[in-house]
């Protein structure tokens, strides 16, 4: 019987000495589903990606990837699934199409030059075939490296922050071709630091050092962090802000453009800590909180795991 979940893991847990950089991580991620995996650097999401696909053995957990046993099984799960690394990883004297036929290659796929000319026509890359993968900005390096990870037609896709570096409109491009590849039955697992990519996800994990700290849809994480945000604009809001952090009721004080997202658990305590900014020449006012409000309360509330 097919698991509805291309993802199904509990416990996994990877240790790097005497620190622990994956601790005990439950996540279920639904076939077809754009999942987001989010976290400051250093959080542990590169290397639980690794463990998913077989090229980081775990210390401790259980559970399938794509319904091989996620321990025992990495060199199947390895076949069904492309991972798009955070550097652009290319030969970069080769063509595109010659980089694509390499990796072709290394996957033993049958009739490379059809697979090649599809990979190329799917991700328009028509007309560039030929052009070093060094003069490649960094959009159509981007291109690139997606339609390598999909040439041997996996079913789910590990990308690792695949949009850093990229300028927006090549950003919203490629989230275009992720969701229609999704509604193609392909599923994804991303990690990203772009809180409007977040919002593109179907559902969202955050991890903190190590720690899974929540998961749901973005709708659901900002309700389960239960906290109460007002917006403060004036008059030197550096100074503002350095008196708030200060102030009992108050998580954080974060500049957000011309304002500050003035941020607590304790609505009451807040209320009273943003009293003496109700007067002229400040504005103050109620609002909704964003998921960068949540995350940095997040991982401003986590420890290090690498801290003495």
């Amino acid at each position: 019987m097919i698991n509805n979940f291309a993802i199904d893991v509990r416990g996994m847990t990877k240790r790097f000495g005497e620190h622990t950089v994956v601790n005990g991580i439950n996540l279920q991620v639904r076939r077809g589903e754009v999942y987001g995996f989010l976290g400051p650097n250093g959080s542990g999401k590169t290397t639980f990606i690794r463990m998913l696909c077989g090229l980081l053995a775990a210390d401790a957990g259980e559970g399938t990837c794509l319904d091989f046993d996620v321990i025992r099984e990495s060199e199947a799960i390895k076949r069904q699934v492309g991972y798009m690394t955070q550097r652009f990883s290319f030969y970069e004297d080769l063509s595109i199409a010659e980089n694509l036929d390499f990796v072709a290659r290394m996957y033993a796929v049958g009739d490379r030059r059809e697979a090649v000319r599809d990979s190329i026509e799917r991700l328009g890359l028509a007309g560039r075939q030929k052009q070093l993968a060094g003069e490649l900005s960094g959009g159509w390096k981007q291109r690139l490296a997606l339609a390598a990870c999909l040439i041997h037609k996996p079913q789910l896709l590990l990308l690792d922050e695949p949009t850093a570096g990229v300028d927006p409109k090549a950003r919203r491009d490629f989230w275009e071709q992720i969701h229609e590849l999704a509604a193609q039955g392909l599923t994804f697992l991303i990690t990203t630091h772009y809180m409007d990519e977040a919002e593109r996800c179907d559902r969202l994990a955050y991890l903190s050092y190590g720690n899974l700290l929540t998961s749901g849809t973005a709708a659901e994480v900002i309700a389960g962090a239960q906290l109460a945000t007002w917006s403060v604009s004036g008059p030197d809001l550096q100074g503002a802000a350095r008196l708030l952090r200060e102030t009992p009721g108050v998580r954080q004080a974060v500049a957000f453009g011309t304002s500050l997202h003035v941020s607590g658990t304790d609505a009451a305590g807040l209320e009273r800590a943003i009293t003496p900014y109700r007067r002229e020449p400040y504005t103050v006012q109620q609002i909704h909180p964003g998921l960068e409000d949540v995350f940095i309360h997040l991982m401003e509330s986590s420890k290090d795991n690498f801290a003495p």
